[in-house]
Order: structure tokens, then sequence, then C-alpha cells
């Protein structure tokens, strides 16, 4: 396999990352293969294999039916692309802006083989710590 250009990661995104929306874990699963290995700062020993992933997503997609993520830019590699996204996260009573990038590789069937997330969480966590202060007081 090659790199996708940057036409081609565009493309990919546009179905791909609109499946984060909405608590929809089976939909966002497809698009990943069946021994997939998936890493974000939730999962920082990553899960491998769609069950695993599917559980993970069943969880994480729960908790944020309402995030919404762009693909700011594509940037070709090997089996894949870069992914450089934003993701808006409502937190409470306020939307939260996040950017990040991750490395997205495919299998011969156009099938997520390899996806790892980076961001700095901080604000996140603290915006989440905030939301649930308030709800307490």
């Amino acid at each position: 396999m090659n790199a996708l250009t940057a036409a081609e990661a565009r493309s990919f995104a546009d179905r791909w990352l609109p499946a984060w929306t909405g608590n929809d874990p089976e939909r966002l699963a497809a698009f990943y293969a069946d021994d997939a290995f998936y890493l974000d700062p939730g999962a920082p020993d990553g899960v491998r294999g769609k069950p695993a992933l599917l559980a993970y997503f069943r969880k994480l997609l729960a908790y944020n039916p309402a995030w919404v993520w762009e693909q700011i830019e594509g940037i070709p590699m090997e089996d894949g692309f870069l992914n450089k996204w934003r993701a808006s996260i409502p937190v409470g009573a306020h939307v939260l802006e996040v950017v990040g990038v991750c490395l997205v590789q495919l299998d011969a069937e156009d099938r997520i083989r390899r996806n790892e997330v980076y961001f700095d969480r901080t604000p996140l966590m603290s915006a989440i710590a905030a939301a649930r202060a308030s709800k307490a007081s």
C-alpha cells in the first residue's frame, strides 16, 4: 500500500469522522478492521480487535454523543494519512474546541488497521471537572 493523497485522505475523513457523532458505535466500528489497534489518551495502552474496540466506542460515544469532528488537514504517510483534526466537544453549558492529530493506517480493504489519537487533554479534563463541580453545588 501507499500513502493516501491529501484529496483521498479528505474523502476518507468526510465519511469516517461523522461516524464519531451521534452515539452509533456500530457505525463507527464498521470503519475498522477486525484486528485493528486503537489508542487515545483515555486508552493509553490501546485496544486491539473489533470486540474490544466496539466496547470502548460504546462507552466513549455514549459519554460524548454530541461532539463533532472535522478534518483540518490530511498529510500523506505510509498506508494512510496523518489526520489533523478539530473537535467541538460539549461539556456542561460550554463547547470546547480541541485540536489534535491522529495517525490512520488502512488495510488492503480500506478499513482502519491502526488509529492513534494525540492531543493535550488538559483543557478537556479541566472543563469536565468544572462541569461536575457546578452540578454538585
